[in-house]
């Protein structure tokens, strides 16, 4: 029963980016749910009944511009302490794409993690101005990457290796090739204006 309800949450989450994280965190739990996970399940199935009314709501927008929101909280998860990785990519200021996950290595630091994060978004990203190109839509400008790291925001921009960034080198690379080509650009967000924030 836990894994039937579960999977069908996993359904739900393609309207109700709200409620990603903590299905992301149940469904950690499949193999062997204890009684407090059901309880969690319980929870998010009662706050999707007082929520009905909730979901996605598209506007028409005069810019039809892309954007993605990164973030990561860092050593989340107490068992293992990797990260949970999130983001959320809008177009014409509707959410279109959004993601809340564990990652699959430790890292050593917040930039890291955060870091890795970016790199998820930015393919997320090229594939959806993939698809806008087959179907014949441009979007206006370069797509905007934004991330509330400073570092993370510094360092993606600088073609100089930084030693704290070696053990997710390979992202790095990816995201600065997408900068330096005018793909993409890199900005920071301040905090309370982080969308991704509520995924992770």
């Amino acid at each position: 029963m836990y894994r039937s309800i579960v999977c069908a949450l996993q359904y739900v989450v393609i309207t109700r980016p709200d409620i990603a994280f903590s299905v992301n965190k149940i469904f950690q739990f499949m193999h062997k749910p204890s009684d407090l996970h059901f309880k969690a399940v319980k929870r998010i199935l009662r706050y999707l009944k007082g929520t009905l009314g909730y979901g996605i709501q598209f506007i028409r927008s005069p810019k039809f511009l892309l954007e993605g929101f990164s973030d990561a909280s860092w050593g989340s998860d107490s068992d293992d302490r990797r990260s949970t990785s999130s983001y959320c990519v809008f177009l014409g200021g509707n959410p279109i794409s959004w993601s809340s996950r564990k990652q699959q290595v430790v890292l050593r630091s917040t930039a890291e993690a955060k870091y890795r994060s970016l790199a998820h978004v930015t393919a997320e990203m090229v594939w959806i101005q993939s698809l806008l190109s087959e179907l014949g839509a441009s979007t206006k400008g370069k797509a905007l990457l934004w991330c509330d790291s400073s570092a993370v925001v510094a360092v993606a921009g600088n073609p100089v290796m930084h030693l704290k960034f070696k053990h997710v080198e390979l992202d790095l690379f990816f995201v600065r090739e997408k900068v330096a080509q005018g793909v993409f650009q890199v900005g920071h967000v301040p905090s309370h204006e982080q969308v991704a924030d509520v995924l992770t």
